[in-house]
């Protein structure tokens, strides 16, 4: 949800942004008093002649000298000049030493000139002081071409231009040695400005990847009305022999030069930053093995192996046993012959199966534990029996009791509070950026694409006049939209992000045009908007309506690089206002907004779009939570169907064999609607113990837990009703029941606690989602159990007694005439078609021996395959598949990952910054000269150059290194103070420069403002612990301009807490970057990973607390760890089955069986899992443990009933499968099949993916467990039975 979050407040820096620096410069060479404003350039201009170049140049000499006109765009030209050097006066002098101390005795300016380049350079200034020097060689570049006295010597004037009658440069070639250029470039190419996230050289280079393309850059000849060099200026680097002209070579200083020296962020070549490497890569490459041209993971390669090994063993093992067994069944056959005892196998297969009676207890020796609830339910069943009515009541009186909690029932929605628990560290990181700095703006976001070509496939440009045209059209639908909040009227500009002034931070192509339609064809159309792209910053044309620069690449999506114009999409954002906490509605006006925004977008943008054939997504802040409420009731139909189904199942299945004459008797659907009834009361139950308690719902929990609990409950009535089936029709219906409940009893006794335990102990995990999950699964787990021996059973005995009564299901006071009563259960004593196939299809099968070894080498190898699959499971929830499938934002997050060009905004915040003098902290923070190599920023700095690991795109905006610069002496045009002491603004603001006037600052009430500091006032160029404090509000309040872009206003207005600063230490500071795109879920979790692996290695080299912050990690940080929330409950869960197994039947042989089974259905579910390609998430999670719950039911009866059958390990498999085989076949996997396929219609892809895909996986693989691959594992590895055979009689 938060990739479309990009980031603005850089674009928030100064309103005029800063001039092409090679206007500076040359403008620098100008009076600053204006020619005559009706002077006018001629369009001709005139090369020189050769003949005088030999006249010209030698040393002493100038080129060009003073002012000779002016273009009509207002820039001025200066006069070839072609005599001495002329000698300053004292103060010009000093004034010329003071910026270009490489110039002495004569030079080649006036004063005026002078004083004009020092005030055009100081927009250059606050770009390069952070590097002193690139600085020192950047003014060095243009004080010679400015006022050196042997200017001739390397400028020479190649064309010139008349002006009303006066001679005008209009073209010089300056030869500069490649030393220089390459110093210089050298020098300032790695200086960053923070300001924007970026380097200086993409505004006073256009991003110059060399000298030469700088200079070209430079060079330029501006059109009229465009920002740049009103005059050509080529450089070259060589001189003929036969040429006066020498090549300019003032010295020139390294970054890495210890007397200007530049920080490890400005200049990384630096020496002092030779030891310091870019930060070590998180992503290594996984373990693989090489077999010939075949390329496999290590654990694929050992998981092989492993399979390999244990088959070898397995086969050897079964071998040696059958060998064995040969050899010892040949030396008994005599000995049996001669006693007349002898009996094959064969015969003794069709020997019937030897199950004992439970109402005897004489043969059967139980463990303690086993025999106590044995006894407990021989009694409790004769009980239950003689008074159904009673145990009905008391049972049902107990959970409606419970159930009176529903009145406190709250669903909790808030995906911070559902995946976020109480001690995590994202939440305590964003309540303390919210609480000390300012909560994250709200988002609403258009995106137009074009469609691809029919044939090509690729997009097409978006940016055309037509495109932009449509563009002012539909905002002006979206200015026009209000809506209506306790009674007042709501618009855009009510709620909008106003920074600087009253004009709306819209992030739009359009604030080229300042957001108004009549400038599109007077700034020249799609021209202007290409120009822009390569100009933001510098054309005060390009400015936005709110006074900032527009960074293309956040209005601009589908694009390579920096080729804008090839954009395939239109981003449009509206920033909102956001409030820290919505307890009091404090959103309530900008959600009122946002709806009639979508609702506009869908009934009257989208098809605008639609008919220009373009492509429209839009979303507002409150747009995933409005879905996703939508999304909580689409698919009630269908999950009220597959409970229906599910029910309709169960109602056939309880019953006999359908006969006509008996159909209305022997149905079970009144029963079966008790059954389902008492599921539902056990979860409304849990629901509302829990409610009362003040614990909330979740989605999850009123979607999955009556699916658990009914297959927990379907499973325990199909058991209970056959059991009670199974007993002679000549007991008593009391003794019938009790010894059902003997028989069967103990096994469901022991299911319910292994699933009520493993659910139990997920309530001690910290998600709160699982863990409410767990709790309340847990409780109606056991809920369902107490209702099905009490409740249920009373219920049985009332059906039997209604059968055996004659009456007529549905309608049991309806008596039909039969001769004799009707024998409940005589078709069950006959065995029906699935008793049948279990004992004589099924069970035989798997008696097979080859059979055996099949299954048992397909499971194993399915397992450690499984576990290999494990490893490609991807932490995290695409916010498609949680949506509806009809929903917009799913085309809406689609175009985010593909037209997107930048990432989240990326906060490091600084805790408890000491900025004081005897405090090292500044220097450990910022990236400007004497700057600690190891700082912050540098850290910041470098991680930006591997952005594939770090997942950091740029450099940090600092408003620590932007304050530093902007009180140092020589950004003279900055910090600036009148003589009583109070802040003066730069010369281009009010009151220095008014609007109406043409002049700005000189001869106003400015003109005797001086800088803050000298040098000599700063201690190694830091201010002391009372100028900080001073100076630092000036700084957040100074409004960026042309004069000084480094004012703080805007764009670090909320950077800061300035809540109790004055004791020395500044609570909290952020420095902002971005992440790199982040185009998946995978993606977001390892940028947050990567941050905070960042975080903690810089916190621990400089002992300062700093973490990161991004609007999405409180979302995702719960897939930092989702794999240990994972595996800890299921082994929990996992070692809960195994103890309570344990103590049950004191039996390890056992107990290791089920624990082996389980934990085989659990990696088998999670490779289908890896298969389908679902995510780990909470919602899976969840899965699994409750697949857990679910497994136990699939093994426990089976084991059990294997237990306590007689005969060898082969029949007591038989045994098993024939008692309990039909009715864990009938009662889990029958019923959940019939329940999940109608999940597959759900609209919502979540209900597809994680509960039609994972239950339908889930009951597949328990059945083959629990029916298969279990009964063959006890035939081959079983424990001994704890039914002993009766004594044989005395032979006389």
């Amino acid at each position: 949800m938060t990739s479309r979050r990009e980031k603005m407040d850089s674009s928030l820096a100064f309103w005029a942004a800063v001039f092409l620096i090679q206007l500076i410069c040359f403008v620098s060479l100008v009076s600053c008093q204006k020619a005559e404003p009706d002077i006018l350039v001629d369009s001709g201009a005139t090369s020189l002649s050769h003949e005088r170049i030999g006249d010209r140049h030698s040393r002493d000499y100038c080129a060009m000298y003073d002012i000779c006109g002016e273009r009509s765009d207002g820039k001025v030209l200066n006069c070839p000049y072609s005599f001495p050097a002329v000698e300053p006066d004292e103060l010009l002098s000093a004034k010329i030493q003071s910026l270009c101390p490489t110039i002495t005795g004569n030079v080649c300016c006036t004063e005026a000139q002078f004083d004009t380049l020092r005030a055009q350079v100081q927009q250059a200034i606050p770009f390069l002081v952070g590097c002193p020097a690139c600085l020192r060689n950047f003014l060095n570049l243009f004080c010679e071409l400015s006022c050196s006295p042997n200017q001739s010597l390397f400028i020479n004037v190649t064309a010139v231009a008349e002006v009303k009658s006066n001679v005008t440069v209009d073209a010089i070639d300056f030869f500069v040695t490649e030393e220089f250029g390459e110093g210089l470039y050298n020098s300032c190419k790695d200086v960053k400005f923070g300001t924007m996230n970026t380097r200086a050289l993409e505004f006073i280079g256009a991003g110059a990847r060399n000298y030469r393309e700088w200079f070209a850059f430079i060079g330029q000849k501006a059109e009229l009305y465009f920002p740049g060099s009103p005059y050509a200026i080529k450089f070259k680097t060589r001189v003929a022999e036969s040429s006066p002209m020498k090549l300019m070579n003032v010295s020139v200083y390294s970054c890495g030069d210890t007397s200007l020296g530049c920080s490890c962020g400005d200049c990384p070549a630096s020496p002092a930053c030779s030891g310091v490497g870019p930060p070590p890569s998180h992503k290594s490459d996984s373990c693989s093995i090489k077999i010939g041209s075949l390329q496999v993971k290590c654990i694929e390669f050992s998981m092989a192996i492993l399979y390999v090994v244990l088959v070898a063993a397995f086969f050897g093992w079964t071998f040696r046993g059958k060998s064995e067994r040969r050899r010892s069944a040949s030396m008994k056959q005599p000995l049996l012959d001669s006693m007349g005892e002898g009996g094959s196998s064969e015969n003794d297969e069709k020997l019937p199966m030897k199950v004992p009676e439970y109402s005897r207890r004489d043969n059967v020796h139980f463990s303690s534990v086993h025999g106590y609830v044995t006894s407990f339910y021989r009694s409790w069943g004769i009980y239950v029996a003689r008074n159904p009515a009673r145990v009905l009541c008391l049972s049902l009186a107990v959970v409606l009791l419970l159930c009176v909690g529903l009145v406190r029932f709250e669903v909790e929605t808030r995906p911070e509070k559902l995946w976020v628990g109480p001690g995590s560290k994202a939440a305590e990181e964003k309540q303390f950026f919210d609480s000390h700095l300012a909560p994250f703006y709200r988002i609403e976001q258009l995106i137009l694409a074009t469609l691809p070509d029919a044939n090509s496939g690729a997009r097409p440009s978006i940016v055309t006049d037509s495109n932009i045209q449509l563009l002012f059209e539909i905002q002006k639908k979206i200015d026009g939209i209000s809506a209506n909040y306790s009674g007042s009227v709501v618009s855009l500009t009510d709620i909008c992000l106003k920074p600087l002034g009253e004009d709306c931070a819209t992030q739009s192509i359009l604030q080229y045009f300042k957001m108004d339609p009549e400038n599109f064809e007077t700034y020249g159309g799609v021209t202007h908007a290409e120009y822009c792209f390569q100009h933001y910053t510098s054309a005060e044309t390009c400015l936005s309506a709110f006074k900032a620069p527009l960074d293309p690449s956040t209005a601009l999506g589908g694009f390579s690089g920096t080729n804008y114009s090839e954009a395939s999409a239109f981003v449009v954002t509206y920033p909102v206002n956001n409030a820290v906490e919505d307890a009091n509605d404090a959103n309530g006006r900008a959600v009122a907004w946002e709806k009639v925004f979508v609702q506009l977008a869908k009934e009257e943008l989208l098809p605008l779009v639609q008919s220009n054939n373009l492509t429209l997504s839009f979303s507002s802040e409150s747009s995933i939570e409005e879905e996703l409420k939508r999304e909580s009731t689409a698919d009630v139909v269908t999950i009220v169907v597959s409970y229906l189904v599910m029910f309709a199942y169960i109602s056939v299945t309880l019953g006999d064999t359908p006969r006509l004459s008996t159909f209305y008797i022997s149905s079970k659907v009144l029963l079966g609607l008790s059954g389902v009834i008492i599921v539902l009361l056990s979860v409304l139950g849990s629901v509302g113990f829990f409610s009362a308690l003040g614990v909330k719902s979740t989605l999850i929990i009123m979607e999955v837990i009556p699916f658990l609990v009914l297959a927990v409950g379907v499973d325990n009535m199909c058991i209970l009703v056959h059991a009670v089936k199974r007993q002679p029709s000549d007991l008593p219906l009391e003794n019938r029941i009790s010894n059902a409940l003997v028989e069967v009893g103990p096994s469901i006794t022991l299911a319910s606690l292994s699933e009520v335990l493993a659910f139990a102990v997920g309530a001690f995990i910290s998600m709160p989602a699982c863990r409410v999950f767990s709790m309340f699964a847990a409780l109606a787990v056991l809920l369902d159990f107490l209702l099905q021996v009490t409740a249920f059973v009373a219920l049985i005995t009332y059906d039997f007694r209604r059968a055996q009564d004659n009456r007529i299901d549905c309608f049991p006071c309806i008596k039909l005439n039969y001769s004799e009563a009707y024998d409940e259960g005589s078709d069950q004593r006959r065995p029906g078609l699935l008793v049948r196939y279990m004992k004589e299809i099924h069970a035989r099968i798997l008696g097979i021996w080859g059979v055996k070894v099949f299954v048992v080498a397909v499971f194993v190898a399915f397992t450690l395959a499984s576990i290999a699959l494990t490893t490609r499971i991807e932490a995290g929830l695409e916010q498609q598949i949680v949506l509806p499938r009809d929903s917009y934002l799913q085309g809406y997050f689609t175009n985010v990952s593909e037209y997107l060009r930048i990432g989240p905004p990326l906060y490091f915040v600084v805790k408890g910054y000491n900025y004081s003098t005897e405090s090292s902290h500044t220097n450990k923070l910022c990236s400007i000269s004497n700057c600690d190599s190891n700082s912050l920023l540098n850290e910041i700095s470098r991680a930006s150059s591997t952005p594939e690991s770090s997942y950091i795109a740029k450099p940090a905006a600092s408003w620590l290194d932007d304050f530093l610069v902007w009180l140092s002496p020589e950004a003279f045009g900055c910090c600036r103070k009148f003589i009583n002491g109070t802040y003066c603004p730069p010369d281009d603001q009010p009151p220095c420069c008014s609007p109406d006037e043409g002049l700005c600052g000189f001869g106003g009430v400015c003109k005797d403002c001086t800088t803050c500091f000298r040098r000599s006032d700063l201690l190694n160029g830091r201010p002391s612990t009372t100028q900080f404090k001073e100076k630092l509000p000036w700084f957040l309040d100074a409004l960026p301009s042309a004069d000084c872009a480094k004012g703080g206003h805007g764009a670090y207005t909320s950077s800061v807490d300035l809540n109790g600063y004055e004791s020395g230490v500044i609570r909290a500071s952020e420095f902002r970057t971005y992440h790199t795109p982040l185009n998946n879920q995978g993606n977001y979790v390892d940028s947050l990973r990567a941050a905070r692996e960042f975080s903690s290695r810089v916190s621990d080299s400089l002992q300062m607390d700093i973490f990161p912050y991004s609007v999405f990690y409180i979302f995702f940080e719960q897939y930092l760890n989702i794999w240990r929330v994972a595996l800890i409950n299921i082994s929990i869960a996992l070692g809960a089955i195994f103890v309570v197994c344990l103590v049950f039947t004191s039996s390890l042989w056992s107990s290791a069986i089920v624990l082996i089974v389980l934990a085989m259905m659990v990696v088998d579910l999670m490779g289908v899992v890896a298969i389908l390609n679902i995510q780990l998430n909470a919602v899976s999670v969840v899965n699994l443990i409750m697949s857990i719950g679910i497994a136990v039911e699939f093994c426990l009866h089976i084991l059990q009933a294997f237990l306590v059958s007689r005969g060898d390990r082969d029949q007591r498999m038989r045994g098993a499968l024939s008692t309990m085989g039909a009715s864990v076949f009938s009662g889990i996997t029958l019923t959940k099949l019939c329940g999940v396929i109608v999940l597959c219609f759900s609209r919502s892809e979540i209900f597809v993916v994680y509960y039609f895909q994972m239950y339908l996986a889930l009951v597949l693989i328990g059945f083959l467990h629990g029916l298969v691959f279990l009964p063959v594992v006890l035939s081959l590895f079983g424990p001994p039975s704890i039914s002993t055979p009766p004594a044989p009689p005395e032979l006389s």
